[in-house]
């Protein structure tokens, strides 16, 4: 039996959507194993200390978790960890098809939910940066602030655009909302890629005032890069032809290793210690 080969351009363009579709699942699981990593210690370490009665403790890692007298304050941070681990965990069920496709309603009541925690951790978040106080200069709480913009915007369209049915649209809203809402995970995964390219030491940053080019640079590019580059992944998947799909996907490929890599830094240097401290019944110190 003969068979027929497929001319030259119909294979390297059948190659070139299987290398996109697969270098964006790459993505999305490692993203997703990232981020439930660093809600299981956001839920840990604060969760269980705050059962515990030891809020203080959260001073450790926050400039101004908690302080004693400042309702308003200790509110806001209580409502912007919550709404973190909700966001976390909502996201991923948002963005799953088989989800969507058989549980409908579960999806538009979580998407609800999703909306409403976006609203409640944006302006919670600037509420702390300009009202409360946190660390980092002037640029930083520009680049933050303009991320709560961004995360606002994006919900109000992707629920507009739910409300009058435009699901197509819907979707590219979630997903531009999800980015931007990932920013805060982008922020840190970055910052402990940098500081493994580095040796671990703090190259274009100062430790103690939190100030310099490096944390300036990740408080905009945290929620820009990914947007942009999902632009460009939309583009290439639609309408681009089969080498710039190949480049989407190398990209794609090539962020999604840097990324693992901060992942990888941001695990063992922060998260894991206190979920592994959790698992062993072991209060944080």
């Amino acid at each position: 039996m003969s068979t027929v080969a497929l001319p030259a351009g119909e294979s390297l363009s059948s190659f070139a959507d299987d290398a996109l579709k697969a270098s964006a699942r790459l993505w999305f699981v490692v993203t997703i194993s990232g981020q439930l990593m660093m809600a299981a210690y956001v839920a840990w370490f604060y969760g269980s200390t705050a059962v515990q009665g030891r809020v203080e403790a959260w001073n450790r890692i926050l400039t101004r978790g908690y302080v004693r007298g400042d309702t308003a304050g200790n509110v806001a941070i209580v409502v912007h960890l919550i709404a973190a681990v909700i966001l976390i965990a909502g996201g991923a069920l948002q963005l799953i098809p088989q989800m969507r496709d058989r549980f409908p309603r579960l999806h538009r009541w979580t998407g609800r939910v999703y909306v409403v925690t976006v609203f409640a951790a944006s302006l919670s978040g600037l509420y702390m940066t300009w009202i409360r106080g946190t660390r980092g200069d002037l640029t930083q709480h520009i680049g933050g602030s303009l991320n709560a913009a961004l995360i606002i915007l994006c919900a109000v369209f992707a629920l507009r655009s739910a409300i009058t049915r435009r699901f197509a649209a819907h979707r590219r809203w979630v997903l531009r909302l999800f980015l931007a809402v990932s920013a805060a995970w982008f922020y840190r995964v970055g910052l402990f890629f940098w500081l493994l390219l580095n040796d671990g030491r703090s190259v274009g940053f100062d430790l103690q005032s939190w100030q310099g080019p490096t944390l300036t640079f990740l408080s905009f590019a945290n929620s820009l890069i990914p947007l942009t580059l999902l632009e460009l992944y939309v583009r290439a998947r639609t309408g681009g032809g089969a080498p710039g799909r190949l480049a989407m996907a190398t990209a794609l490929f090539v962020l999604t290793v840097a990324m693992g890599i901060g992942i990888f830094g941001a695990t063992i240097g922060m998260w894991l210690p206190i979920i592994r401290a959790g698992m062993l019944g072991v209060a944080p110190s």
